[in-house]
């Protein structure tokens, strides 16, 4: 692409383009120096590097030298005393009649599994071809560099002349559930009220294709207990009299789905919804199944990715390999994350799983459910002039239309935004692209796909600049 625009409209447009142009190298920069931060928020990992990325990301905010106040902000974690991650909040009031804009983007990441699983150093960004690799490069501190940087453009070009309202919240705590996010949002109402919002976390349809994200499927995680003896016993002496937790684990977790793959828990429900035509050979290239391996589900693909639900055991706790002895495991752990499709209410999907497992224990196998986080689905409201804005923004910073669709991935602090600000319209975007591999060991951010999707929002942000109201 050019320095200017594929579809030029003004010569405001064309200086904004030229600007992110000039600045990309310093976002990739600034990008490299964020991913070096392993700012995993789960429980199990330092939290100082997750405060140490949120004080980097207010210093990139605060250098911009727009905004009445930068912040570092921490809020408890439901009824408790426990403080969530900290998060960063920025802001300026709008002025002369402007609208005001809200960027959200998360700087917390997924742990990043086994190094050997890795060609590159998982926290070292590596640039390879027109990729850069790391955890979080994409998701989502690309997110968070594509805001600084549109701003860097808009401040740039716009000058003394900047009236839009901006606030910028980068979360702490996404890839852990958001779970101080509503508290966070009740402390800090009036700063974070804002017209627009823009969410920069999804993904394109492909490296030369801007989307909108118009559906997201909601979210049930637990932790599922199976327990069937008191205490471990030898293999050998009771072995095949009594029922270890080994075995009524695996046979639970069986029912779970139909011999196709589909879901098959009473009380889970799909959403109808029209989907793009979509190729299965695509999917299984994107998806890196092994030779002969088939696809799972009925329908067509993406209503199974978008509109179905779907239950995934993400991980287990018992005895390894390595440590495995000849004895009758008495209890057994899993973790296991539903996705639900739009429609349904994250509270009555996790009441179905739950009578789910427990009518269908083996043995009669003790059944316990703990750990839960719930995330209800989202559809977005395609109807206001923002939508119009952003998909005008869209086709100009990529050079053809975006498409709508849906992720079969879930963002559920979307709902607690719907509810405490329901005037608000709401934009899904985001800097990934199917080979992505966010969460994945050699996840990646496609250099183009980062500039064009910088752009984009620069675009937007310079015409909301100039908009009344």
């Amino acid at each position: 692409m050019t320095d200017t625009l594929q579809n030029p409209s003004s010569a405001p447009d064309d200086d904004i383009a030229r600007a992110v142009a000039e600045g990309l190298p310093s976002a990739i920069a600034d990008l490299g120096s964020l991913v070096r931060i392993p700012s995993v928020s789960w429980a199990a990992f330092d939290p100082t590097h997750v405060t140490r990325s949120s004080e980097a990301v207010a210093e990139l905010l605060h250098a911009l030298g727009i905004f009445d106040d930068v912040q570092v902000s921490r809020a408890p974690i439901g009824d408790g005393e426990a403080l969530g991650q900290p998060a960063v909040l920025a802001s300026r009031a709008a002025k002369n009649g402007r609208p005001t804009i809200l960027l959200y983007a998360h700087h917390d990441v997924q742990p990043p599994g086994k190094d050997e699983d890795w060609n590159t150093a998982p926290f070292e960004p590596v640039v390879d071809g027109d990729r850069l690799y790391g955890r979080g490069a994409a998701d989502d501190k690309a997110g968070v560099m594509a805001h600084v940087a549109a701003l860097r453009a808009l401040a740039q070009t716009a000058g003394d002349d900047l009236d839009l309202g901006i606030v910028v919240f980068i979360e702490g705590e996404e890839e852990f559930g958001s779970r101080s996010f509503a508290n966070f949002l009740e402390q800090h109402r009036d700063v974070l009220d804002a017209d627009v919002i823009v969410v920069a976390d999804s993904d394109n349809w492909d490296v030369d294709t801007p989307a909108l994200t118009v559906a997201l499927r909601g979210n049930v995680a637990f932790r599922l207990t199976v327990s069937t003896l008191d205490h471990a016993s030898h293999s050998g002496m009771y072995g095949g009299a009594a029922p270890d937790a080994m075995l009524a684990m695996v046979r639970l977790l069986s029912t779970l789905h139909d011999d196709d793959g589909s879901v098959a828990v009473e009380g889970l429900t799909a959403y109808d919804g029209p989907v793009p035509d979509y190729d299965e050979a695509r999917l299984t290239a994107e998806a890196a199944l092994l030779p002969g391996v088939q696809l799972i589900g009925h329908g067509p693909v993406l209503s199974r990715l978008w509109s179905q639900p779907a239950i995934t055991v993400t991980g287990i706790d018992a005895p390894s390999v390595a440590n495995a002895s000849n004895t009758l495991s008495p209890s057994i752990s899993a973790r296991v994350s539903a996705r639900i499709a739009p429609g349904q209410s994250a509270d009555d999907a996790f009441t179905a799983l739950q009578r789910h497992l427990r009518e269908h224990a083996p043995f009669g196998a003790h059944v316990a459910l703990d750990e839960v986080d719930r995330g209800n689905p989202f559809l977005v409201d395609t109807s206001g002039w923002a939508v119009e804005e952003v998909k005008r923004a869209m086709s100009d910073a990529w050079g053809r239309p975006p498409v709508e669709t849906g992720i079969g991935g879930s963002i559920p602090f979307i709902a607690d935004l719907v509810r405490v600000f329901p005037e608000a319209q709401i934009l899904v975007t985001g800097v990934e692209d199917p080979d992505t591999r966010a969460h994945s060991p050699n996840e990646s951010l496609h250099l183009g796909v980062f500039k064009r999707a910088i752009l984009t929002e620069a675009l937007l942000l310079g015409r909301l600049n100039a908009r009344r109201g």
